[in-house]
């Protein structure tokens, strides 16, 4: 008789769909609100084409550079709290079991269980580092090349959502009907990111599409009136 077999299914490569998601969502926001708010203020397509591209490529280096800094300080954090837990292992060890007795205390071990896993682990430094990063400062070891990629992902996610609101300005000569296929390009598309992105975060998807939508919508509508308010 065969035995049903459970697959657990976990979001994987989590990093890079936060990437993905911080790039693509200002990538769609953002040059989508200054094409809106040019087209309000502007009688010429080509402007606001040189404009949100010069925007689009200052957005995705200044997106990228961030997601750079972000991850050398998460790795550089990780390695300075390494350090810290390596000395207090060689210097101060009766501590540091007492934290691991502790720990798996609070797991509902008994303590003759505490004492031999303590025991057990205190034989191997290299393991009980490991242990007290990941349970008592709940810190995973960060990939070395993770500040890299997360430079290239939010940076290209960002270009990727820069060019939709832009896309429709290419090939129209008024930038009022540039506006209203951008706006339906974009607002189609900011429905279907928030929805996905919803999805894998685990929220209600509906929720997430239409508060996505929203808020992207607001932000060039926003732009747009501001734009013709000062050009009247």
């Amino acid at each position: 008789m065969e035995q049903d077999v459970h697959t657990e299914e976990h979001l994987k490569s989590s990093a890079l769909v936060t990437d993905i998601v911080i790039g693509m969502s200002d990538g769609l926001t953002v040059p989508f609100a200054l094409a809106a708010g040019l087209s309000g203020a502007v009688q010429d397509t080509h402007i606001i084409v040189v404009a949100g591209m010069a925007e689009v490529a200052a957005g995705a280096i200044a997106m990228g550079l961030g997601g750079y800094l972000a991850g050398k300080t998460e790795l550089e954090h990780y390695q300075s709290e390494l350090k810290r837990e390596e000395w207090e292992v060689d210097h101060l060890p009766e501590k540091e079991k007492e934290e691991v007795r502790v720990i798996f205390e609070e797991m509902g071990m008994s303590p003759e269980t505490q004492a031999l896993i303590v025991e057990e682990m205190s034989k191997d430094k290299k393991k009980w580092v490991d242990f007290m990063m990941r349970f008592e400062l709940g810190l995973e070891e960060p990939n070395p090349k993770r500040a890299r990629h997360s430079a290239f992902n939010i940076g290209l996610s960002y270009v990727v959502g820069g060019l939709v609101p832009l896309s429709p300005y290419f090939f129209v000569d008024s930038p009022y009907e540039g506006l209203l296929l951008s706006s339906a390009i974009t607002v189609c598309c900011l429905f279907v990111f928030g929805f996905f992105k919803a999805r894998m975060t685990g929220q209600p998807p509906l929720a997430g599409a239409l508060k996505v939508t929203i808020i992207g919508s607001a932000a060039a509508a926003a732009a747009f009136f501001i734009a013709r308010l000062f050009t009247q």
